[in-house]
């Protein structure tokens, strides 16, 4: 690396809701979702981030909102590398007209194929990096909750994304074993929007839904009975219309997703080497990423697994915390990267 290189280094977190960029120094700089909004008819990219969000359900006929990311990896290839090259420059906007493009260190699930792998590589030179290297969304996750994982002892974290839910077992610098399933934020997001169609022929949209888990919703049993008001579009007479749901109806219609992320971390532990296992019996699971913010679903997975489940200090910002932090291993990345535990993915 070149004498002012190191300063300039990156660490992004591409994640499937949002984006966030580490900058060494100075801390995560960037914070928007990962969401682009793209003229039909010239192709020209019309908002990115914050911006295009909020055109979510509100565009005319010739603008569309994009999620390039889909399920952790990159579903529009040509628009993540526009999107990724708007955060990197927002970024870098203090930085010298003459300085040098940046390393960046840019995480990835842990499930992710070499072809994906080798697609965020690409979008990320072509967005302006000099180099770019990925790391693997739980070990950044592990790195960003303060975990020891350069030591001779088992940590497990469990990182609630938008798209994925990363579990890993991490010792000595590396991923044990790990699982990777393709349900978590988006997944809860879709079950609110897919009850409330069903039960009461009404459409809502990803934001509302968004707001309902939050303000209401829960994993497990929910212990009260909430109560919110939602408006949506009536399906069977195409008029605005306003309904009132309960945080127990909620809690009914994420049991499912709920369940395949329990699931995930449960067949972590059972693959599990004996002397990890009993380590994390002792320090606990750790959870991060959005996802870790539904109520009660430390207490779930606890009762579940029979394991103290904390949640982590700085959830929605653990992984590009790592990812940050991680640049200052970025010659161990150069020859052995971590990415090389692929689980299966479900």
């Amino acid at each position: 690396m070149g004498k002012f290189s190191f300063s300039q280094d990156l660490g992004i977190d591409l994640g499937t809701a949002n984006t966030l960029v580490f900058v060494k120094g100075k801390g995560i700089v960037v914070r928007e979702p990962s969401v682009v909004a793209k003229n039909n008819e010239t192709g020209e990219v019309e908002a990115v981030g914050s911006s295009a969000r909020n055109m979510i359900g509100r565009t005319p006929g010739n603008i569309t909102v994009i999620r390039p990311m889909k399920d952790g990896v990159i579903a529009d290839y040509d628009t993540t590398a526009v999107m990724m090259k708007y955060y990197i420059k927002k970024a870098m906007r203090n930085r010298s007209f003459f300085a040098k493009k940046p390393d960046v260190m840019v995480c990835v699930p842990s499930g992710i194929t070499m072809v994906e792998e080798r697609a965020v590589i690409d979008a990320t030179k072509q967005a302006g990096a000099k180099d770019a290297f990925p790391i693997a969304e739980p070990f950044a996750a592990a790195i960003g909750a303060g975990l020891p994982v350069w030591e001779p002892t088992g940590s497990m974290i469990v990182d609630i994304g938008g798209g994925t839910t990363e579990v890993a077992v991490i010792s000595l610098g590396g991923i044990v074993t790990s699982r990777s399933i393709r349900k978590a934020g988006d997944n809860l997001d879709e079950a609110i929007i897919n009850y409330i169609r069903k039960q009461y022929s009404l459409m809502i949209g990803e934001r509302s839904a968004e707001s309902i888990k939050l303000d209401i919703g829960t994993a497990g049993e929910a212990a009260g009975d909430e109560e919110m008001d939602i408006r949506g579009r009536d399906l069977l007479t195409g008029l605005p219309k306003t309904i009132t749901i309960t945080s127990k109806e909620i809690a009914a219609s994420l049991n499912d997703t709920v369940e395949a992320i329990v699931e995930a971390v449960k067949n972590t532990l059972e693959k599990t080497p004996p002397e990890l296992a009993a380590d994390i019996m002792d320090r606990g699971i750790v959870l991060s990423g959005g996802g870790s913010l539904l109520k009660n679903i430390d207490q779930v997975i606890s009762d579940e697994t029979k394991i103290p489940v904390f949640i982590t200090e700085n959830p929605l910002e653990s992984v590009a915390i790592g990812t940050g932090k991680s640049i200052e291993y970025i010659r161990h990345f150069r020859s052995n990267s971590n990415v090389s535990s692929r689980p299966t993915v479900e």
